[in-house]
C-alpha cells in the first residue's frame, strides 16, 4: 500500500465568479429581448410613475382641502407635482396630453388639477413608443386615475 496523498483538483474562486458573472449578464440580456427591450421598460416605468404622481396629487388635495396641480409639459419631457415632486421623461418615447386648455399657463403644457373632495379637471397622458403605447386616465368627477395599456395607433 502506498501513502500517496491525492491532489484534490477544482475550481478556484475567480472561475467561479467569472461564470455566475457570465450566467446573470446572459440573463439579463435573456429578459430584455423577450420583454421587448430597455425602450418598453422605460415605456411602462414613465407611465406608472406619472399615474402614482397623479394619484399622489389626488391624495395630496384630499389631504389639505386645497385644489393641487399637476403640470405636464411634453416639449421639456417633464412633469411636476405638489411638494416639488417632479421627473423627466426618457428621450425614446413621446408624450401626448389632453385636457382643459384654460387651465394650461401656455400651449406646450398641460395641466390637470385635482379639488377637495377628490374630483379633477380631468385629462389623459398618452406615453409612446412606437406601436406600444400606455395612457393614464384622469375622470373629471371623481378624479380616478386609471392605466392601461393601448397601442400607438388609437
Amino acid at each position: 500500500m502506498s501513502h500517496r496523498i491525492a491532489r484534490i483538483r477544482g475550481f478556484s474562486l475567480l472561475e467561479v465568479l467569472l461564470v455566475v458573472g457570465l450566467i446573470a449578464v446572459t440573463g439579463v440580456l435573456a429578459a430584455a429581448a423577450m420583454s421587448g427591450g430597455f425602450d418598453r421598460v422605460a415605456l411602462q416605468s414613465t407611465s406608472k410613475t406619472i399615474a402614482a404622481q397623479l394619484r399622489y396629487t389626488r391624495a395630496h388635495a384630499i389631504a389639505t382641502g386645497e385644489p393641487q396641480r399637476f403640470v405636464l409639459n411634453p416639449q421639456a419631457r417633464s412633469w411636476q407635482a405638489p411638494n416639488g415632486r417632479h421627473g423627466s421623461i426618457p428621450e425614446s418615447l413621446e408624450v401626448e396630453f389632453t385636457g382643459a386648455r384654460e387651465l394650461q399657463a401656455s400651449a406646450d403644457e398641460g395641466v390637470i388639477v385635482f379639488f377637495a373632495d377628490g374630483a379633477a379637471t380631468g385629462g389623459r397622458v398618452r406615453v409612446l413608443l412606437r406601436d406600444a403605447a400606455w395612457q393614464v386616465d384622469v375622470a373629471w368627477l371623481t378624479g380616478e386615475v386609471r392605466l392601461s395599456r393601448g397601442n400607438a395607433n388609437e
